[in-house]
């Protein structure tokens, strides 16, 4: 008997092994730079373009953080939010680079592939990035298209330190400035034709689509999210009504923050901040 019972825990006992070992090596690009308030805002642009997603499905990936100020430098521009996601896509790599890799690269520069170019949305090879190991130690990141100075004269994207390494599955750095290029930037369509205030506003909810479409971001959010799915809580014209006033005394960011919050599927991190 006790012969039967351990050739029945045995298969168990090597699953649960299996088990353990690929939870292991998971990673979630959303709980690490959560620990850094300095890239909230690089965090929040990646969860908001499904990036987040993308990242941590993917077992071998580099993201090249931009702090706040960075950050800000890259929303000055008024981009949609599907350029944004495009230009993020240039910070992330399809190859792992630590810190120790970074200053020993062969011949002194590589070119990987970011993931704007492993989607495909790159023209040509314009999703690639060149990684420079510069005089004095500095490692510069330029796109294959831009040369050593911006075209707003500033100088390029360098390394400033490792944040968090997990070889060889993630490796999260941070550079100093964003990474862009005429293509990333170019004007680029919704992945969808779904119109999401239209359709509210054909089911009683007009006053809501209202709000929205006056605030472009949440609009963008919104309609971003259709791709991966997504649930939206819709007040009815009456009940907007009634607490009209009551919105119209929130913050720019708190209106922003209440209409996020009608569309948990997408917008709970946000959600839950506020």
């Amino acid at each position: 008997m006790k012969v039967i019972r351990m050739s029945i825990l045995l298969p168990l006992i090597g699953l649960l092994l299996l088990a353990t070992a690929g939870t292991g090596d998971a990673h979630n690009i959303t709980h690490i730079l959560a620990k850094y308030p300095e890239f909230s805002t690089f965090n929040h642009y990646l969860t908001t373009t499904h990036l987040a997603a993308e990242i941590n499905r993917r077992r071998t990936i580099t993201v090249c953080a931009v702090d706040n100020s960075g950050m800000s430098e890259l929303l000055s521009g008024h981009y949609s939010l599907y350029t944004i996601k495009n230009i993020l896509r240039l910070h992330i790599f399809a190859d792992y680079f630590g810190s120790k890799k970074l200053h020993h690269i062969t011949k002194g520069s590589t070119t990987t592939s970011s993931l704007f170019q492993a989607t495909g949305d790159a023209s040509g090879t314009f999703g690639y990035v060149n990684i420079t190991n510069m005089k004095g130690g500095k490692i510069g990141f330029t796109p294959v298209v831009v040369s050593d100075t911006r075209p707003d004269g500033q100088p390029m994207a360098t390394f400033v330190k490792s944040v968090e390494e997990f070889p060889y599955n993630i490796s999260v750095i941070q550079i100093s400035h964003i990474l862009s290029s005429p293509d990333a930037e170019a004007p680029t369509a919704s992945p969808t034709d779904v119109n999401i205030t239209t359709l509210m506003a054909e089911q009683g909810c007009k006053s809501f689509s209202d709000l929205i479409m006056a605030d472009s971001g949440v609009g963008d959010t919104f309609a971003l999210s259709v791709e991966g799915g997504l649930t939206i809580f819709c007040p009815s014209d009456s009940a907007v009504k009634s607490f009209i006033p009551s919105y119209k005394n929130l913050t720019s960011g708190g209106k922003t923050s209440l209409l996020l919050c009608c569309c948990p599927t997408s917008c709970s991190t946000r959600c839950r901040r506020s």
